[in-house]
């Protein structure tokens, strides 16, 4: 039996392979003492250390809405007018562009009514809506529905749904660290209980997986606190794979940056364990088959950026990742999209199995830096 510090790494609707590596992980008596993760790989990272077993991340993973559906098919929740704040929609590049527009005897006579009415016509269309939340608030999705869900999970092992990092870890007894990106700063964050222990657990989370141009930006507010005794208020928070997706960095290598946001910790009082999502090798028994052509086509311009932003993320990750190859467990999961929430049963069991399979092979042969407990 061992001990490890455990990394995820981001990946959206693919973070369900975790599921299955942790299933092995735990049938072979090994435990975990700090959980870091990004995007997908910190909603794993904070149900673990929030006391879900790999059977219970299952059976989340795995839920279906009356209609049939996933559940994670619901984290895809486009926004209505209501979604959009009144200082939005005046302050918005849309009532910008209307005002420039000069209809004559009109401007004067109605002054700003007529772009108010017509900006309200506009939003009264669905696929407006997507557009004017694209431009204005940085994603076509609200990610409502994603923190719903999240909040629920937290409830269900009686943690509450504003449940502070500092709370938390004194409840579960658990060292989560979770990766942000501050777009405002140019920064990358390292959310725990020792740099911003006012934030909420659950916003941190949704801050993690805000890909960029899928889901709306999260704004930092003045309640949740300080980072790093430094004030966020008014900062766009985003996906935190925009600068690490495989955060191993922070359990990997010590300097004063990581003895800061993660603690004076033994080295040597865990091994290393890095979760890798590998997009190269195919998963066994699923044909090598894309997203479904209507969702390609909504999401054609974030799939243009989230390809440089993995190049980049890539780049930057992949020099740890040739250092510690040893500490890291790949996941197969080639042909499977980053929002394809909406998977068939038959496709996410593959997916699942491929994680099962991954750590079965890894812990057989490559693991070699465990500390015995």
């Amino acid at each position: 039996m061992a001990k490890y510090d455990l990394v995820f790494e981001g990946g959206s609707a693919k973070g369900s392979a975790f599921v299955g590596a942790l299933e092995v992980l735990q049938q072979a008596g090994h435990t975990h003492r700090r959980l870091i993760g990004t995007s997908a790989g910190a909603i794993t990272a904070t149900l673990l250390a929030a006391g879900y077993t790999p059977q219970e991340m299952l059976a989340a993973v795995t839920e279906r809405l009356p209609n049939g559906k996933p559940r994670f098919a619901s984290f895809m929740d486009p926004p209505t007018a209501n979604d959009f704040t009144e200082q939005e929609k005046l302050n918005s590049t849309t009532m910008k562009a209307l005002e420039s527009v000069h209809l004559p005897g009109f401007s004067n006579l109605f002054g700003g009514a007529v772009d108010r009415l017509v900006l309200k016509a506009l939003l009264a269309s669905d696929r407006y809506c997507q557009l004017f939340s694209f431009a204005e608030c940085g994603g076509f999705f609200t990610g409502a529905k994603f923190l719903e869900w999240f909040q629920e999970k937290l409830a269900a092992k009686g943690i509450p749904a504003d449940v502070t990092f500092e709370t938390f870890a004194a409840r579960t007894g658990a060292d989560l660290s979770l990766v942000a990106s501050d777009t405002a700063d140019v920064e990358m964050l390292v959310l725990n209980h020792r740099t911003s222990p006012d934030c909420l657990v659950a916003l941190a989370v949704r801050m993690s997986m805000s890909i960029p141009f899928v889901w709306r930006e999260v704004v930092w507010q003045e309640e949740w606190g300080l980072y790093r005794g430094r004030n966020k208020t008014g900062n766009i928070i985003v996906d935190g794979g925009v600068l690490s997706n495989f955060p191993i960095r922070l359990i990997a290598t010590t300097d004063p940056f990581i003895k800061d946001v993660m603690g004076d910790t033994d080295p040597n009082g865990a091994g290393n364990l890095g979760l890798l999502i590998d997009e190269n090798v195919a998963v066994a028994n699923v044909a090598d088959t894309a997203q479904p052509p209507a969702l390609k086509l909504q999401l054609r311009t974030v799939q243009r950026v989230s390809r440089l932003v993995d190049t980049m993320t890539k780049a930057q990750d992949n020099i740890l990742i040739q250092n510690h190859e040893h500490e890291i467990c790949r996941i197969p999961a080639k042909g499977y999209g980053t929002t394809e929430f909406e998977m068939a049963e038959a496709r996410l069991e593959a997916l699942i199995e491929s994680g099962r399979s991954a750590m079965t092979t890894h812990l057989g042969g490559r693991l070699t830096s465990a500390v015995t407990s």
